[in-house]
């Protein structure tokens, strides 16, 4: 059974319906499909491999769980993306140093600064500029906002992450994070111009 899921692409309504009658390949399936996303929005928002991998790992334990009571109404994706995001924010908020690291280390050293540093002025310098997630072509420059964003506020982080490097929509956002749609966009506009405000005094 598990060669034969992994030789065909099935749609995760039919996965989850097997996961509930016990199909552990499908499982599987669903699991290799969506951990490394998964994993990467923890750790940009938690700021430690060990501590995303094992989120990581609770969320499907989680998904597993809970996987009867999935109805549809959202995507599977939707659901996964806010059991984790649910998962990271309770984390977060128990680590009573969170969000609280020096940003001393990116700061005035190694041989691509000078040129992260041109690429950030310029992003810094025009408001209306692209996503934050287009930096980080740049190596040192995606290093710094993803150290800057430690520095946010777990709920402005969450939705930043979300839209700028995860390049959901406004409305999965909404439906990922229980926010009226309106709160998203008001909530990223703060979130950037925080996000800004960080760089700036990083430069």
């Amino acid at each position: 059974m598990q060669e034969q899921l992994a030789q065909i692409n099935i749609d995760d309504t039919v996965l989850v319906a097997r996961c509930r009658a016990g199909d552990s390949a499908a499982a599987e399936r669903l699991i290799i499909k969506y951990q490394d996303r998964i994993f990467n929005v923890i750790l940009k928002m938690c700021q430690n491999r060990d501590d995303a991998a094992e989120l990581t790992q609770d969320t499907f334990v989680r998904f597993i769980e809970n996987v009867a009571s999935f109805r549809g109404g959202s995507s599977l994706y939707t659901w996964l993306f806010r059991i984790a995001v649910n998962l990271t924010l309770n984390h977060c908020k128990r680590r009573s140093k969170f969000g609280m690291r020096s940003l001393d280390t990116v700061s005035g050293g190694g041989s691509g600064w000078e040129e992260a540093r041109t690429q950030l002025k310029g992003y810094l310098a025009d408001e209306d500029g692209r996503d934050p997630a287009l930096l980080a072509q740049n190596r040192e420059v995606g290093r710094i906002v993803l150290e800057s964003l430690s520095q946010l506020d777990d709920d402005h982080r969450a939705v930043l992450v979300l839209r700028d490097m995860e390049g959901m929509a406004y409305a999965e956002i909404a439906e990922t994070l229980e926010l009226e749609l309106g709160t998203v966009k008001s909530r990223l506009s703060r979130a950037r111009a925080s996000l800004r405000d960080i760089l700036r005094s990083v430069l």
